[in-house]
């Protein structure tokens, strides 16, 4: 992978084709999720930029706690050191909110956003997905960081998650497990941390493509992210909304083809 260097830190990054720069940032504990999608021709006609966000795998180490606003000035950074402003973003989960926060921040460096179930997660069931959580944390905190890794993802992305990271993306558990520190002393909490209104969602004006996985509900045995996309589609201007098929939680990893396609759709329309 290629390194840049930003404000003392380092994050490592790859790009693939040309155009219009679109800006992959991935969600919690595995920072590999962007390249089912990256090796997609449907998205050959654009630049398409994915990197690991500081704490995982090369990239700097992170501060705990470390902010979503801080996670945010990290990509702008990165974004303005590869001559990529304005891009599009595709954020996933904690990923997604990471976008939200840098178009409040910097909003003329923002072309649009793909938000792949954010974790605006102050909804009715959220607090009930919050606290599904608790197991997660309390492994981590006596010492079993895999354990920690296996049933966070287990809780969000189904029982069933191993078998579909391990076949799209070689080493990420492992990975995941080296960088649990990232994630359960610092972004889980910052997530908590951060709060976002209607009235900020009113401040971003470009157009946003709400993704949801078709199957997320059925797998994590609550509405929550119906309740999400649902209120990303009532809260912003210009939302569209996008059913992904035959996918959960790890969407553009379970279903990448049509999830490349379906950005690219919502791109061309730009």
């Amino acid at each position: 992978m290629n390194r840049a260097d930003i404000d003392g830190i380092t994050l490592e990054y790859e790009v693939t084709g040309s155009g219009e720069p679109v800006v992959f940032i991935h969600g919690a504990l595995m920072g590999d999720t962007y390249r089912p999608l990256m090796a997609e021709s449907a998205l050959k006609n654009h630049r398409f930029i994915g990197y690991h966000r500081r704490g995982y795998d090369g990239s700097s180490r992170a501060a705990s706690p470390f902010p979503i606003s801080g996670h945010a000035a990290d990509c702008l950074g990165l974004l303005r050191k590869l001559n990529a402003v304005p891009a599009h973003l595709v954020g996933h989960s904690s990923g997604a909110i990471i976008a939200l926060q840098l178009a409040l921040d910097a909003h003329e460096a923002v072309r649009s956003l793909t938000l792949l179930e954010p974790a605006l997660l102050a909804v009715p069931s959220g607090e009930a997905l919050f606290d599904a959580f608790g197991p997660s944390v309390q492994m981590y905190e006596g010492g079993d960081r895999a354990g920690a890794v296996d049933s966070f993802l287990k809780t969000v992305c189904g029982k069933d998650y191993r078998g579909i990271v391990d076949t799209q993306i070689h080493g990420a558990f492992d990975q995941a497990a080296i960088d649990a520190d990232t994630f359960f002393a610092g972004e889980f909490p910052a997530v908590g941390e951060w709060t976002f209104t209607k009235d900020d969602a009113a401040l971003i004006t470009q157009p946003v493509l709400s993704v949801l996985g078709a199957n997320t509900d059925a797998t994590i045995g609550l509405p929550t992210y119906s309740e999400i996309h649902k209120r990303v589609l009532e809260w912003f201007p210009n939302a569209t909304p996008f059913v992904l098929p035959r996918a959960a939680h790890l969407l553009q990893v379970e279903n990448p083809g049509d999830m490349a396609r379906g950005l690219a759709a919502f791109l061309s329309e730009l």
